[in-house]
């Protein structure tokens, strides 16, 4: 017999009616306002069972308020030459709305360095970016559309795509732990455009890694994409790099502030950081900004990226090897 959604929600609700003190301001910040549809998010990423749902979400909680997760957008990255640099090397934005009014964000898989900054910069930026999309991003897009709007749509830039990009499978599986456990359905589908030769292999180590739920969302698209995307986005909100004829690099039109996503003078990272500077300066104007005071733990540990160790080598040989094949094959002909 199926499990019924109404009531695996109703139960969950009683459940998380219980919550202390402690982590009920937490909870708002999660919900938002949108509670039914916050404790069916957490139930789909456990196949509607109750028990292991309430369990995520109180762990989620927990790690909140463990963290100061609900203070993070009082932080700024700081100083602001910082923030340019993690924008520079972490290559993120929001594009625009779909038809349906989700926000698009744009990821540049491919041209994201990550080596400008320490580790915590980079974790702290994509937590504050969580944390605006769901308190300020996601909860205007509702009144703008008179609907609850709770997810996004992510594009997956694949522009300059090395081999050498899986060195950063560790750093990218503690990303990837923290949503799934703290920020669960929170992204509708996932589109992968601009993908090259490397991709394939690069796929082999990245896929195993990810939850079944998740893998189902992932569609790669031919070329830039541009065709397939206008059919659940106007033009105007297509990524940069999918508004061209041909994979160009992603950094090409970074002199483009307004056109590029990704740059730190887009008008998206321009309200973000101003955003979190304003609220530093209301909330806590009396505490000095520190750079480098912010860390988070994880509930667990990234132990999936050990076991892909031994994919990663293989898929290097492999690549070598390829590599040295074409080149005899060149020397014959």
């Amino acid at each position: 017999m199926g499990v019924n959604p109404q009531d695996a929600i109703k139960k969950l609700k009683v459940l998380m009616d219980q919550v202390d003190h402690s982590t009920r301001k937490s909870f708002q910040n999660v919900h938002q306002g949108f509670l039914i549809e916050t404790l069916d998010r957490f139930l789909r990423a456990r196949d509607y069972d109750v028990g292991k749902a309430h369990k995520m979400l109180v762990d989620c909680l927990k790690w909140r308020v463990e963290n100061q997760i609900d203070k993070i957008l009082r932080k700024p990255i700081f100083p602001a030459d910082v923030y340019r640099s993690v924008r520079d090397s972490q290559l993120v934005g929001l594009s625009g709305y779909s038809k349906e009014g989700l926000p698009i964000f744009a990821i540049g898989v491919g041209l994201s360095t990550l080596d400008k900054e320490h580790v915590h910069d980079y974790v702290q930026s994509h937590i504050q970016i969580n944390e605006y999309r769901d308190r300020v991003i996601l909860p205007s897009a509702s009144k703008k559309y008179g609907r609850p709007i709770t997810s996004c749509v992510k594009i997956l830039d694949m522009t300059g795509l090395k081999l050498s990009a899986l060195g950063h499978i560790k750093f990218l599986t503690i990303l990837s732990t923290i949503d799934d456990l703290n920020y669960p359905e929170r992204t509708t589908a996932y589109y992968i455009v601009n993908v090259p030769y490397v991709f394939s292999s690069c796929w082999k180590v990245v896929k195993p890694l990810l939850h079944e739920r998740t893998r189902k969302k992932v569609q790669v698209l031919p070329g830039c994409g541009r065709d397939e995307l206008l059919k659940i986005m106007d033009y105007t909100s297509l990524p940069h790099f999918c508004k061209r004829g041909s994979s160009l690099s992603s950094r090409s039109s970074a002199h483009q502030g307004g056109n590029n996503c990704y740059s730190s003078d887009h008008f998206f990272h321009q309200q973000l950081y101003s955003y979190i500077k304003q609220q530093s300066m209301i909330n806590e104007p009396t505490e000095p900004i520190r750079k480098g005071s912010f860390h988070v733990t994880l509930q667990a540990s990234a132990s999936k990226s050990k076991g892909a160790a031994k994919t990663v080598e293989s898929e290097f040989r492999k690549y070598e090897n390829g590599i040295s094949d074409t080149l005899i094959e060149l020397e014959i002909m």
